[in-house]
């Protein structure tokens, strides 16, 4: 254990002096768009992204928050309709115009938990004020531009031959790295056909929480592969077991669903739980959050990287411009666009260059403008708060 992480001071953006505007309108509206094809995790599968966006308008100008709940409970705790209640009885009523988002923030620290309805707000303010300053997000937030490093994530397969299409499929374009899902009795096998044809790509793995520490012989088995890291092997809920568990592997352990705020980050690098950790803002209580996470991470020379939850594109937007801080040093999940769906909401969809690299999106806030009417085609429910 190393206590020095316990007590290791971070860096506060400063985003968290912008001051909150006064709204004169609060929409939440759920759409729901239909993947190209199912995705698979060892939890659940989901055949569309059904997400809860968030609408804030004030003096003319508009920004966009997304929350990366599902509606099911089958991922996490957060739902959707648990995100509405969160949102309109304990969050909205602590906003007030003028002050800082640092003291909303804290106003917030009573609300146990509830991380990703805070990034939906969080993040829509964000927005919203660099919107209406006219700076992209990632000058707001204190970072300098640079091109993201784009790795695709694969769902379960119903085979190992339709497994080893899909990575083929993935590496006509040039992503630094694939990742698989894994689960139990398709793991060891999975991978090493996945190796056997691919020696040479960036490799990992992501159990989401699918196995147990009796389960260690089988994923000590995955050292044979020479894999980035694997992802979130044990409860969503463990710190501790993890720990014990990386003393029995050679490969890095990535913590995910583990880390909820800055202090999950501590206890796990403290306690060497995790070698590796995926920040995803939405998740963690949004982008300021995660950049004293990622810069935690950074002065313990542990890499990061920005998952995905297969947001649209306005919550990719968001995960993009947090990436242009310096810690995330590892290819994140933000695939293209055209890899989930057919069209997207915002009118510069994720593309990747030649060099696989993602170009940071310039424009004011999160860089891409949503396109209303395919809001309202694909939408479920709008409820106006405001």
């Amino acid at each position: 254990m190393n206590p020095h992480f316990l007590h290791c001071p971070v860096p506060v953006s400063p985003a968290a002096q912008a001051r909150v505007p006064a709204l004169d309108r609060i929409d939440l509206i759920t759409v729901r768009i239909p993947y190209l094809r199912p995705f698979s995790t060892s939890v659940h599968t989901w055949a569309a992204k059904e997400a809860l966006l968030l609408r804030l308008e004030s003096g003319g100008v508009v920004g966009w928050g997304e929350c990366v709940a599902d509606p099911d409970p089958f991922y996490a705790s957060e739902t959707t309709q648990t995100v509405r209640h969160i949102f309109k009885d304990f969050l909205l009523p602590l906003l007030t115009p003028g002050q800082t988002l640092a003291e909303l923030l804290a106003s917030w620290s009573p609300v146990r938990g509830h991380g990703m309805a805070k990034a939906m707000l969080e993040n829509a303010l964000l927005d919203l004020i660099a919107r209406q300053q006219g700076v992209p997000l990632h000058q707001l937030l204190g970072l300098s531009p640079r091109p993201i490093q784009s790795g695709v994530a694969l769902g379960i397969q119903p085979s190992i031959e339709a497994l080893l299409e899909a990575v083929s499929d993935a590496l006509r374009r040039p992503y630094h790295r694939v990742k698989l899902k894994i689960m139990q009795g398709k793991d060891v096998e999975w991978v090493a056909a996945v190796r056997a044809a691919y020696p040479d790509i960036s490799l990992m793995a992501d159990a989401n929480g699918d196995y147990g520490l009796e389960h260690a012989p089988i994923l000590r088995q995955l050292d044979a592969f020479n894999l980035t890291m694997i992802e979130q092997p044990l409860s969503y809920s463990d710190i501790v077991q993890h720990a014990a568990l990386q003393q029995e592997l050679r490969t890095p352990l990535c913590l995910d669903e583990s880390i909820h705020d800055l202090d999950d980050a501590r206890s796990a690098l403290a306690l060497d739980a995790a070698r590796i950790i995926n920040i995803k803002q939405g998740r963690v209580g949004g982008m300021i959050e995660s950049l004293r996470i990622a810069a935690l991470c950074e002065q313990a020379g542990v890499g990061v990287w920005s998952g995905g939850m297969d947001e649209t594109g306005i919550g990719r937007a968001f995960n993009i411009q947090l990436q242009a801080a310096t810690g995330f040093t590892l290819a994140g999940d933000t695939a293209e666009t055209a890899s989930y769906f057919k069209e997207d909401i915002v009118d510069q969809p994720v593309v990747l260059a030649d060099d696989g690299y993602i170009a940071m999106p310039m424009g004011p806030g999160i860089g891409v403008n949503v396109l209303e009417e395919r809001v309202t085609r694909y939408t479920l429910n709008r409820e106006r708060i405001r």
